[in-house]
């Protein structure tokens, strides 16, 4: 097997959503050979490391992020021969494989939660249960015992009869939380990790895991509103408990990177920091929420790029000087397309569309930026929003229980519609375009989800080995990450790109003599830069062809002065 690159700032993560990426046997939906059957294409891309979404035993409730057996794979996805071949055939083109580790909760078809149900004590304390406020005694499930929502809606607590209790659960109601203030409950989560790693996993993600420790008194959230998340987040000894885990499972200095849901700055520099023994690097999602009108993810607005420019340099410039560690992405499985987010609506797979160039635009800051760049399947190839006729074409929980809320909001159907095919997780999950043939070579059967129509015009057959495509773009990109120190290494401060160009987000990186200097334009219109302080340096990197115009980006233009 290679040698596998460790150092984490030179590396780049490719995000396969497992069910999505590559049908092996017709069943129409993706699988562990098919990723090894596609191993070549990311080689060529020069992916470091491929995490891999959940292929466990599920219900598929939320789509496997309700695992019902930590230490097996799901028959639909394979076997743990396939898994086995995976991690073999990916070592040997130099190539590592990370797990999403979904520790925070359980499937309700868990073996521990089954036993709890059963009447065993010992498992029932591997949960968060209570008696309901205003209960009479046993049997008489009363109220929740706070006003808490889950993140798909509605309360999260479920009564049930079986325990004679109420279970917390801070997402589905099918994903009953665990309790982690159990120490049996941590030992065995990092049984689970240590299990895996053996096994020859190079890397995890772990799951909201700024979840896993609760507040110490558990009561309502003060006003009317019940939204809990942030007074979960961060627990008291969620930094006690990663620590351990770490340790106990033996990957302190692996590619490990937490999903911080609601978190902050302080927190996420604690999370990384190399001397405090936790996480390499670390998720937030702030920036992705500027489009969200009045912070809102069902109210849609345009992005504000002022905030986005804000919340960036916070968290560049932040981490930085705490010595923390950025993960930076624009999409995963549970966002929507950032291409069609940020205005690539026109042109969609020809070359001089506001697609291509937004596409451009957003790799370019996002692999330029200090940190570690995900890749999402299909980003590389330009991947938009799957922009379904109907709500049936849906398969997304949380989806469908918006298009529910906002029709009893008093929207159509249209606009309703409308909405969820800006915002559904679901169009982070179409089947990963591969060809223009019927089924976009992902499935020879019929798709779990349906295929947009854009992948007769955006997919990798059109794009490997085009000059000027999409992915070749991206290989570059991928290429520069290994091979440059400055950006890789190098310090970010961002810079003032001028009254006259306020969609604009400019930054520098610097490594002693070493200076890139980058603008990336949100607008879609062309504006005056301000002087940056590049005159006379080299143009490194476009996003449109030619030399760019001296003071003036065109619409939606990215432009990197200096040498690597």
């Amino acid at each position: 097997m290679a040698e596998i690159e460790k150092d984490f700032r030179r590396s780049v993560v490719y995000q396969i959503y497992v069910k999505s990426f590559c049908d092996s046997n017709g069943d129409g939906l993706g699988d562990l050979p098919g990723i090894t059957s596609k191993l070549d294409y990311l080689a060529t891309l020069g992916a470091d490391y491929l995490w891999l979404t959940p292929f466990y035993p599920s219900p598929q409730r939320d789509n496997g992020y309700d695992v019902a057996d930590y230490c097996a794979v799901d028959p639909r996805y394979g076997t743990m021969g396939d898994f086995d071949e995976l991690v073999a055939a990916a070592g040997e083109r130099g190539i590592g494989i990370m797990l999403d580790m979904v520790l925070c909760h359980t499937s309700v078809d868990h073996e521990w939660f089954r036993r709890a149900c059963a009447g065993e004590r010992r498992y029932q304390a591997y949960y968060i249960l209570r008696d309901g406020r205003g209960s009479s005694g046993p049997g008489d499930p009363g109220e929740p015992p706070t006003n808490w929502e889950c993140a798909f809606g509605g309360s999260a607590w479920r009564w049930e009869p079986r325990l004679g209790k109420w279970y917390l659960h801070m997402h589905d109601p099918s994903q009953p939380d665990l309790d982690w203030t159990n120490p049996e409950v941590r030992a065995a989560c990092a049984d689970v990790v240590r299990f895996w790693r053996e096994r020859g996993v190079r890397g995890f993600r772990f799951d909201v895991i700024n979840l896993i420790s609760k507040p110490e008194v558990i009561e309502d959230v003060p006003g009317s509103g019940g939204a809990c998340r942030a007074l979960v987040a961060d627990g008291p000894h969620v930094h006690e408990y990663l620590r351990e885990l770490v340790e106990r499972a033996g990957i302190d200095g692996m590619v490990t990177v937490g999903e911080m849901a609601s978190t902050d700055l302080e927190n996420c520099i604690r999370y990384t920091r190399p001397e405090d023994h936790e996480l390499s690097m670390s998720f937030s999602f702030h920036h992705l929420k500027v489009d969200y009108a009045g912070g809102d993810k069902w109210a849609l607005a345009d992005p504000d790029i002022s905030a986005l420019r804000d919340i960036l340099r916070s968290w560049q410039e932040g981490m930085q000087a705490g010595g923390g560690w950025n993960a930076l992405f624009w999409d995963n499985h549970d966002q929507p397309r950032a291409v069609t987010r940020f205005g690539g609506r026109e042109g969609i797979g020809e070359r001089g569309g506001s697609w291509e160039h937004v596409g451009k635009m957003l790799a370019a800051m996002s692999f330029l930026m200090k940190g570690t760049p995900y890749v999402f399947e299909g980003d590389e190839l330009g991947m938009t929003n799957a922009g379904y006729d109907s709500i049936d074409k849906f398969d997304d929980v949380e989806s469908k229980n918006a298009y529910r809320m906002l029709l009893e909001r008093g929207a159509t159907r249209e606009e309703a519609l409308d909405v969820v095919n800006e915002r559904s997780r679901d169009n982070g999950r179409t089947p990963m375009q591969w060809t223009a043939e019927p089924g976009a070579g992902f499935t020879t059967g019929t798709p779990w989800l349906a295929v947009p129509a854009t992948h007769a015009l955006v997919n990798a057959e059109a794009e490997v080995g085009v000059e000027g495509s999409m992915f070749e773009y991206y290989r570059r990109l991928v290429a520069l990450r290994h091979a440059s120190d400055v950006v890789a290494l190098g310090d970010v401060r961002f810079l003032d790109a001028g009254p006259a160009a306020p969609r604009v987000i400019a930054f520098e990186r610097t490594l002693g003599e070493k200076r890139l200097v980058v603008a990336c334009s949100f607008d879609g219109a062309s504006c005056e830069l301000a002087d940056l302080g590049c005159d006379g340096m080299p143009v490194l990197l476009g996003n449109y062809d030619g030399v760019p115009a001296a003071g003036v980006l065109r619409p939606y233009e990215a432009v990197v002065w200096g040498e690597a």
